[in-house]
């Protein structure tokens, strides 16, 4: 490529062409994010195409200008090491020089490269803040093996648990939880607004049971038990693939945003998932090889707006706007990651089987992955008061996304020759137990009716009993299933 003019890099980058006001800053304690932006600028065509296949919020426009900054930072930095380099040269100048009128020339020379250098420095840091903020929005590579289109192109994977009982309106869980009195909407309703809930009597019960239940199975396979903070930076959010905003005329925020009260207040959010303050916790850290994988299982509540949702999904439970989560994270080497997610994959089996819920897994279409996702399964109970499969847990292998942007990385045992830079460590992330989703299963699964169709009762799953803590209460009728 040919070297660059500093009128026109000077031009360029300070002319307001580009310029770090046109991207959004967020106050951070973590240095930026190292993408593989040699990467980016090598295969936009191949990105592009990523990018269109998931139907990611990135235009083609910014991720050729991502590539283009790269560039133009490349030829910069020359720029700006060639004039350092005039600047050793006139040093050497201004020493030896034999008479007055050498030395003043010399330095004026001096006095005009510090000025190139200084306006250099500041036109390459304008170019690399913003390269670097358009390639936040670039998402994840892509499995080979993953289905490429909308939801309905998932690949079912498997089935799992009895045989799926009927589509009847008459288990619907809302009906079911009003009669058994395991439900309040209309008091979530008055207190904080639709789709907030309050659980009564065996649900509130349920809930505790469900979060023990799944705890316990993570932690006999190793995981160490955790719990989470519910409030986040935004900017840990942002690091892990969730934008806060989406990208509409009108901002619609998808999450809850806590209104600062002074000037310096952090700029802070109610966590989506568990997954945010989990990864969060490896933030800027180093560990060695031979402690991976770390795996964590923690627990903690879910705030969504959930903005535009389908209203057929918001009634009752299975789409609210705070839900009790528990949550499998793992830290990996690149080598580990795929084995790891078949590993989280079982774990999630096992809890589900355990419930004897009938579920499928689904390998999940590039469209329905997230920013981070290189790969997801989603898994499915049947739920016949629906009168459709409802997503109850979900697991993604986001490789090396988050851990670019969060800078978790790993001290290999053997040091490759030539490589000097520590590489990233990958990241994994599934629902060990989302609750609400889980006690519609339940309820629509397990409700008793008796010969006039009525709800007379509710089986629940044996497994759940150890963790009830009122097993005795014969407030209605409860019968426990192995």
């Amino acid at each position: 490529m040919q070297s660059v003019g500093l009128s026109q890099i000077l031009w360029r980058y300070t002319s307001g062409s580009v310029a770090p006001s046109e991207f959004s800053q967020v106050v951070s304690e973590l240095p930026p994010p190292r993408l593989d932006y040699k990467g980016i600028a090598e295969n936009v065509d191949s990105i592009i195409q990523n990018s269109l296949s998931r139907k990611a919020p990135v235009a083609k426009e910014d991720i050729e200008a991502a590539a283009k900054l790269y560039n133009d930072a490349k030829e910069v930095s020359k720029e700006l090491n060639a004039r350092r380099h005039l600047q050793s040269l006139v040093g050497e100048k201004i020493r030896k020089a034999e008479n007055n009128e050498e030395r003043t020339k010399a330095r004026t020379e001096a006095s005009t490269l510090k000025q190139d250098v200084q306006r250099l420095q500041s036109s390459l840091q304008t170019i690399e803040q913003s390269y670097q903020q358009l390639a936040l929005h670039i998402p994840n590579a892509t499995h080979p093996q993953t289905p490429i289109g909308p939801e309905a192109s998932a690949t079912v994977v498997a089935h799992y648990g009895p045989e799926p009982l009927p589509v009847d309106p008459r288990r619907d869980h809302v009906a079911i939880a009003r009669t058994l009195d395991l439900l309040d909407l209309e008091s979530g309703a008055t207190v904080t607004g639709s789709s907030w809930y309050f659980l009564k009597n065996e649900a509130a019960l349920l809930e505790m049971a469900l979060s023990n239940y799944s705890l316990s199975v993570a932690i006999n396979h190793g995981f160490t038990p955790v719990t989470t903070p519910d409030v986040v930076r935004s900017d840990i959010a942002v690091r892990c693939g969730f934008q806060p905003r989406d990208n509409t005329d009108t901002p619609v925020s998808h999450m809850y945003h806590i209104v600062p009260n002074h000037e310096s207040a952090l700029q802070l959010i109610l966590s989506g998932t568990a997954e945010i303050p989990l990864a969060g916790m490896f933030a800027n850290k180093i560990h060695p090889e031979a402690s991976l994988p770390l795996k964590y299982v923690g627990i903690g509540h879910a705030f969504r707006q959930e903005a535009g949702a389908r209203s057929a999904d918001t009634r009752g439970l299975y789409r609210v706007h705070q839900f009790t989560k528990v949550e499998l994270f793992g830290v990996s080497t690149d080598l580990q990651s795929e084995s790891l997610m078949e590993e989280l994959k079982a774990i999630q089996i096992e809890i589900l089987q355990g419930l004897k819920l009938p579920f499928r897994v689904l390998d999940m279409p590039s469209e329905e992955l997230g920013a981070s996702a290189y790969r997801k399964y989603d898994m499915e109970a049947w739920m016949p008061g629906r009168g459709t499969w409802g997503e109850v847990t979900s697991l993604s292998n986001c490789t090396d996304y988050q851990a670019r942007r969060l800078h978790i990385r790993y001290r290999p045992q053997e040091k490759k020759e030539g490589d000097s830079r520590l590489p990233f460590a990958h990241t994994l992330n599934g629902t060990g137990a989302a609750i609400p989703r889980l006690i519609v299963a339940l309820l629509e699964n397990g409700a008793i009716l008796n010969d006039g169709g009525e709800v007379c009762g509710l089986r629940l799953p044996a497994i759940l009993k150890p963790f009830f803590l009122a097993t005795s209460n014969s407030r209605i009728n409860l019968e426990w299933v192995d």
